[in-house]
């Protein structure tokens, strides 16, 4: 993992914490980490739980893979070493965001299980809820899907350590969810995710239960 390399800097705290912040804008804040191969439909789920948790009155922000490449991960590229730094940056990024009452969404490949076990540790060290969420789908499914032509690209030798094709990817041993996207809905996924923010005491049940008007598949 990365090493400090600045000195002579020193941490310093404010006059608001996590508590205040919760208590002003009426909610808790966490982290729902969704993992899982490139069109397993991660994005899909995070855009649909952030406007469902927008409609119910709590403060959400998405933070997409390839968004955050345009931006604060713009130079890093797909190596095994910039993948690492690519989550270890999101997993700095996203805990700020729960810090600051905010439930935050993030949908990344992030194959490695080490990268992800050092962005939960992160978050439990400062006391956030780290909530993990595989989005699992057969290869042959997201290959079939692939909106974006990298499959076939992959399989074509055009792009190098493809997650899924000439790069691995390690799925969660015990994720707090585990979606089977092939087979579910994306209201069925959204009101999964939902009941699972209701169990770790993120949203209240009076939240859970109403209806999501959205139908479609996952994908």
């Amino acid at each position: 993992m990365t090493k400090q390399i600045a000195t002579n800097i020193t941490w310093q705290d404010g006059q608001v914490d996590r508590e205040q912040r919760e208590k002003n804008l009426g909610q808790k804040g966490c982290t729902v980490w969704l993992t899982g191969l490139s069109s397993s439909g991660k994005t899909t789920l995070a855009i649909a739980l952030e406007q469902v948790l927008m409609q119910r009155g709590f403060l959400s922000y998405r933070l997409d893979g390839d968004n955050i490449r345009h931006g604060l991960n713009m130079n890093l590229g797909f190596s095994a070493e910039d993948r690492e730094e690519n989550i270890r940056r999101i997993g700095e990024v996203t805990k700020l965001f729960a810090d600051a009452a905010i439930i935050s969404i993030t949908s990344f490949i992030s194959p490695y299980q080490a990268d992800r076990d050092h962005a939960r540790k992160q978050h439990e060290s400062a006391g956030i809820p780290f909530l993990e969420v595989y989005v699992d789908v057969p290869l042959e499914v997201a290959e079939e899907r692939d909106p974006k032509g990298l499959y076939k690209k992959a399989r074509a030798g055009e792009i190098k350590g493809f997650t899924g094709i000439d790069d691995p990817y390690e799925p969660p041993p015990a994720p707090e969810l585990h979606l089977h996207t092939d087979t579910l809905t994306v209201v069925q996924c959204v009101q999964m995710l939902l009941d699972m923010l209701q169990e770790h005491g993120i949203i209240s049940a009076e939240y859970v239960g109403s209806s999501i008007e959205h139908t479609n598949r996952v994908g």
